[in-house]
């Protein structure tokens, strides 16, 4: 079995999330294949850009999903091992790459996203990214409030 490393983001912009869908119809978040020596975070972000146009940064690191498929190209199995990130976005703008196979996306509020999303370990990683999401922006706005005082 070929054995993948990838990297993706899991983008917020307030109180949606990013969302693409692919030549299947399935409905999934941005990621790659990690390669020519770059690390994880730098390909999600670059992903993000990439494959929804969306400018964001990391906020933290989201955990690690895999998932299995048989590729007729490559005529033999292919688990992809995928690195996920928390991901603020710095404006709502984003820009579809439908030359990579994507048919539509965008910023999803997150209970729309739940049920948009194809996969159950991926709806799973978003509420747990929400989740970070928000004790981040909980905390930005804790020290607002000091400095502010």
């Amino acid at each position: 079995m070929l054995v993948r490393q990838c990297a993706g983001g899991v983008v917020f912009y307030g109180d949606s999330v990013f969302l693409l869908e692919n030549e299947k119809g399935e409905w999934v978040l941005p990621k790659g294949v990690i390669r020519n020596g770059k690390i994880a975070n730098e390909v999600a972000v670059t992903r993000v850009r990439y494959e929804g146009g969306v400018d964001g940064r990391i906020i933290s690191s989201a955990g690690e999903t895999s998932y299995e498929f048989y590729s007729f190209s490559r005529k033999r199995p292919v688990c992809n091992r995928i690195n996920w990130f928390v991901m603020e976005a710095l404006k709502p703008e984003f820009s579809i790459n439908r030359m990579e196979g994507f048919k539509d996306g965008g910023f999803f509020p997150i209970e729309e996203a739940l049920k948009k999303i194809t996969y159950s370990q991926d709806q799973a990683l978003v509420r747990y990214a929400y989740r970070k999401y928000r004790e981040y922006l909980d905390e930005v706005n804790a020290q607002e409030a000091v400095s502010n005082n």
